[in-house]
């Protein structure tokens, strides 16, 4: 790792794309403070800020996995472009959340399904998705069924996960990866619709 902190972003993602996973963990290291500095000060919460952080993460990691990343510029400017394009989305969705006007005249308030208590049509809907989601969960390697339990039913972090399980951030983050395109991929297998 001593010889990896002397290389250029650009050199330590080419060598995470080929499957060197302590290039990654120099990435990590090197922008974390400047990109969660970021995203804290627009959204001033911390555990928005972790989650967004995290994600900003999750997502580099698999666009440079997937051979999709190309380099236009900074690696840390790409890095701060994802994490506020999150960021938007998270206001965004804030925003959509909260903003139901009885003023709107297109809007008819006492007649939004959304805005209904559930009928037993609903019960029925959620709980074959939840049975669908518990065997898909189950099937799943165990390391990979362990942080995504860890991570959504838990609410750990990353970071936190990695020292439960005596792993490294970027192997949280890697079986993190592979457990949604595993959850992806026995969905389609068994015309399991997820949103995901």
């Amino acid at each position: 790792m001593q010889n990896l902190s002397k290389l250029a972003d650009r050199d330590l993602v080419a060598a995470y794309a080929n499957d060197n996973n302590d290039a990654f963990d120099v990435l990590l290291e090197r922008h974390q403070q400047k990109v969660y500095s970021y995203i804290f000060h627009i959204v001033k919460n911390k555990d928005i800020a972790d989650d967004i952080f995290q994600e900003t993460f999750v997502k580099a990691i698999m666009t440079i996995k997937q051979g999709r990343y190309t380099e236009h510029g900074k690696f840390s400017g790409w890095l701060t472009r994802i994490a506020h394009n999150l960021i938007i989305d998270y206001f965004r969705q804030e925003k959509m959340e909260n903003a139901v006007s009885a003023d709107d005249e297109g809007c008819d308030v006492l007649n939004r399904r959304d805005l209904c208590e559930g009928n037993i049509e609903d019960a029925i809907v959620s709980t074959q998705i939840d049975e669908d989601l518990r065997r898909i969960v189950m099937a799943l390697p165990d390391p990979q069924r362990e942080v995504l339990v860890m991570r959504f039913y838990r609410n750990m972090s990353f970071k936190e996960i990695a020292e439960a399980t005596s792993v490294s951030i970027n192997t949280a983050l890697g079986r993190m990866r592979y457990a949604i395109m595993n959850m992806r991929r026995i969905a389609a297998e068994n015309n399991i619709a997820l949103a995901m």
